[in-house]
């Protein structure tokens, strides 16, 4: 249990949204209150944020709304007197400002004691020269590379460590200040930009191409450690993670990479010294089995609030009661699934999807790489590729009908566009599939794995099946039922089928009315969650036509509301509207109403299992 005199703890939450640090830090810093409030602890909250659920009333027991900078934090630590600070819950912003301090001596000036991760550990996965010594120690590999403080240090960087290179910002937020070079006229350009985010500069060899993977794993201080969810990208390494499409658990990948990787990074987190949770990112070859470990993120990321939506393991939760004292068998009901100390089983699939609003802009390149230019992301469940992608496009509300059947989108070029990645480049591929590539061509052209591109041309080739039929009344059970278990809508069976254009309301209609007349009705499923006091009463649901039967039964005589999110992230919706849907869903509990959130936007606060009687992740 905890085994510490904390009666008051200062948590520093992430300020302003940005690219990059959005509402999946009001997500963790809300749950890392609770789990304080449930051991009668008095929290306190910096955060100038308005727009979040954190700092709504009866979250903290006091709010200072003061930039997230070392002075301010100085000034309200000298005022409330904390026992301990939490850094790791208020991502890139907290992080910078806890060192920042530490180094200053202000939490040795005033008795405050970091809760969770040391500090030391943090500065070694941050300083890249520090974190590659540290690997080196356990003989881990990393990609080459070298921190510099100037540009003439960043040229013979790359002329020592060979064309193409990498160039990153230090303690940076989403990749700012980084991309490829592949000679030193291009090196100069990034490197004068990169220095205006970071006096350090790091040039890394470019392992462009190869897969990237990462582990969210957790840490107690007694040294208990487990990988609680692996998830691979879509694209290549080269796109930031936050740029790509994201699948948990990794698809592509065989049952011996799988452990080798876990291996790997219970090894490296042991090894640092993280207590509570954290994020390990490795660029792999599946060819060869050879990898390079690419960062550590000793703090709560975007990765883990996907992680923690993706598996009903609460990271942020589980990491805060870590930070107290706990540990991991203490959290839950230890020698069940509901155990924190257990990795969470998957039956399903999930996938994230980010959302680009860059039509907004004139003049922007729509190319996606290593810097971050996504503002929002969905995450869908099912328990299939085909499903969850074509499920996904559909939730990004930007016109899309799923992977196949998006008329509008034309490309003049497609070597070009399958090649240089934009943010429409997986309508490209399905416009390449249905052109007649081969998997071996479009791989050639995107490095994207043949795993993935397989799946994606089921999808092409069963449109093509649609296509041969004439009339909804022709179609039979088992063809209907099988498109809907690879993710067709019935708009895009009717577009199929029928040829038909326009609005298609009709048309969507009759294929509804078909497909409900064959029993063709999706099911309901519960996802498992951990350290939940009533898991048997935590209803976190999806849909699938991939199955059938409903793990719970409606609620027929009770008064119930249902209250609609606001999907994914964009320009001029976003964190606010989530703070709407905490706020009506409490107020619905309050008067006596049975609470039901649809939502799927895994970086919010109304997407947390706990907040509402039913969540329908769809």
């Amino acid at each position: 249990m905890k085994e510490n005199n904390i009666k008051k703890v200062l948590l520093l939450g992430s300020g302003a949204l940005k690219i990059g640090e959005a509402g999946e830090f009001d997500y963790s810093g809300s749950q890392a209150l609770k789990a304080l409030k449930e051991e009668g602890i008095y929290t306190v909250l910096i955060n100038p944020n308005i727009a979040t659920v954190q700092t709504s009333e009866g979250v903290a027991d006091q709010i200072y709304f003061l930039p997230v900078t070392p002075y301010f934090v100085e000034k309200v630590i000298e005022k409330e007197r904390p026992d301990g600070i939490m850094l790791a819950f208020g991502g890139q912003t907290a992080l910078n400002c806890g060192v920042s301090l530490y180094k200053d001596k202000i939490f040795e000036k005033y008795g405050v004691t970091v809760l969770g991760t040391p500090v030391q550990a943090i500065i070694d996965t941050e300083d890249r020269e520090i974190f590659v010594q540290k690997l080196n120690e356990i003989d881990v590999k990393t990609i080459k590379s070298e921190a510099v403080e100037n540009a003439a240090d960043a040229r013979r960087a790359a002329r020592e460590l060979g064309y193409p290179v990498i160039v990153r910002a230090a303690y940076a937020l989403g990749g700012l200040g980084s991309g490829f070079c592949d000679n030193e006229e291009e090196l100069n350009v990034l490197v004068e930009k990169a220095f205006s985010f970071s006096p350090q500069v790091l040039v890394e060899k470019s392992l462009k191409g190869w897969k990237e993977v990462e582990y969210e794993v957790v840490r107690d201080r007694f040294d208990n450690c487990i990988t609680v969810c692996n998830m691979e990208n879509f694209d290549p390494l080269g796109i930031h993670t936050g740029e790509s499409i994201v699948v948990a658990p990794t698809c592509s990948l065989t049952e011996e990479q799988v452990t080798m990787l876990q291996d790997l990074s219970t090894k490296c987190i042991r090894h640092l010294g993280i207590v509570g949770e954290c994020n390990i990112q490795y660029a792999f070859n599946a060819e060869t089995n050879d990898y390079r470990v690419i960062e550590v993120n000793a703090r709560l990321s975007r990765s883990s609030a996907l992680a923690s939506k993706a598996t009903g393991f609460p990271l942020a939760f589980v990491a805060a009661k870590i930070a107290l004292g706990y540990t991991l068998d203490q959290i839950g009901e230890m020698g069940t699934p509901n155990s924190a100390y257990e990795a969470p089983q998957l039956d399903y699939l999930i996938c994230k999807i980010p959302r680009w609003d860059l039509t907004k802009f004139a003049g922007v390149s729509r190319q996606i790489g290593s810097s971050m230019k996504s503002v929002g992301e969905i995450m869908s469940i099912g328990r299939s590729f085909e499903e969850i992608i074509q499920k996904g496009l559909r939730m990004i509300g930007q016109g899309m009908h799923g992977f196949v059947g998006n008329d509008h989108t034309k490309f003049e070029n497609l070597d070009e566009e399958l090649a240089n990645p934009t943010d429409l480049r997986i309508f490209s591929i399905a416009s390449a599939l249905e052109e007649g590539y081969s998997i071996e061509r479009i791989h050639e052209l995107t490095k994207i794995d043949p795993w993935f591109l397989g799946k994606l041309k089921n999808i092409v080739d069963y449109k093509a099946k649609l296509s041969t039929y004439n009339k909804i009344e022709d179609l039979p059970e088992d063809v209907l039922r099988q498109a809907k278990v690879l993710g067709f809508s019935d708009f895009q069976i009717a577009r199929f089928v029928l040829k038909a254009s326009g609005n298609m309301e009709k048309e969507n209609l009759a294929v509804r009315a078909r497909r409900k007349a064959l029993n063709i009705l999706p099911a309901v499923k519960r996802i498992n969650t951990v350290a939940s006091e009533h898991p048997e009463l935590t209803n976190y649901l999806y849909m699938t036509y991939a199955t059938t039967g409903y793990d719970v039964n409606y609620y027929k005589n009770e008064k119930s509301v249902v209250v609609l999110g606001s999907g994914a992230y964009r320009i001029g919706s976003s964190v606010e509207f989530d703070w709407c849907s905490v706020n009506a869903v409490q107020t619905a509990r309050k008067l006596g109403y049975k609470s039901i959130m649809i939502n799927y936007n895994p970086e919010t606060v109304s997407t947390d299992y706990d907040m509402c009687d039913r969540l329908y992740f769809d």
